[in-house]
Parts: structure tokens; sequence; C-alpha cells
């Protein structure tokens, strides 16, 4: 996906939310602040974006995020868990009612048999909704696979503020 592409996705979910009076933080690990970018590339996005966290080591996920380490410990950084845990800190830290995390090993190296290069969890949580989770498994290199993992991201925030969970 090029820069339109993700720009125009980027404007759609800020409409979404701006019809719904609600503000956006976002807790990004492997995508190291590339959903933020997109959106902070929209004009007038301070109306209904707050702040982005990048908490790529595990002590920035507990230090900033309050992630548990105990959590990080049974079920390693690049888990659903952690994914929650991540979206639920951002809430709790900032003016959002809407939040999202992605975690994942966009690689090439890191990857494991059990979690191979391309592996991402995401987590949304807010909106008066439960939070919901998904865990993909994405190929190409790393940048394609931060790409897809950007608009993974933002194409659920999108779904859920259009009821489409």
């Amino acid at each position: 996906m090029d820069d339109v592409a993700l720009s125009n996705l980027a404007s759609e979910l800020g409409a979404a939310l701006k019809a719904r009076g609600y503000i956006l933080a976002l807790a990004e690990s492997c995508t190291g602040g590339m959903v933020a970018q997109a959106v902070t590339g929209i004009a007038g996005s301070s109306a209904w974006f707050d702040r982005g966290f990048v908490t790529y080591s595990n002590q920035a996920k507990v230090e900033v995020l309050g992630v548990s380490s105990l959590t990080l410990e049974k079920f390693g950084a690049v888990s659903e868990q952690i994914a929650i845990e991540m979206a639920n800190g951002a809430l709790k830290n900032s003016q959002a009612q809407m939040t999202g995390s992605i975690t994942g090993i966009a690689g090439p190296d890191g990857g494991t048999p059990e979690k191979p290069v391309g592996t991402v969890c995401f987590a949304w949580a807010g909106a008066h909704k439960p939070t919901s989770t998904t865990t993909k498994h994405f190929k190409g290199n790393r940048q394609e696979i931060r790409q897809q993992a950007t608009i993974e991201l933002m194409t659920g925030l999108i779904d859920r503020l259009n009821g489409k969970d």
C-alpha cells in the first residue's frame, strides 16, 4: 500500500473518530510509530488524536504502559495478552476513548517456530466495547510487514467505530 492509500485510511479513521466525538491513542511496538505517523499526517488530526506510545523494549512496555512483567514472562512480548495490556495502558494514560496496539516480529530476525517472523498481535480497547484482539501472520520484508500491521490496526479501529467488530 502506498502513502496515498495510507493517508486515505488515516483520513477515514479520523472522520469516524470525529463523527463520534472520540479521541484516539496508540501503543505501538514493531511498527515504531508508523500508525501515529499516518494519523498525524492528516491536517486537523489534533482534534481526534491525543498521543502515541512507542514502547519497543519490554522495559518500556512495563514503565510507560503498565504492562505486567509476569504477563511478559508467561506469554512473551508478542502475544494477544501483551497487546491487550498495551491497549489498556494507552487508554489509562491518555485522554482517549479508543486505543489500538501492535506488538510483533517484523524481522528479518527474531522469529521462532512458534512465533515466526511476520507474527503480529493487535488489540483494540475503549469506545464502550469489550477489548478485542487478533493475531495475523504477514509475509514480506520488514517494511512490508510493518505496513501491513499499520493497515490492519487502522482498519480494525475503523471497523470497531462503525460497529463491524
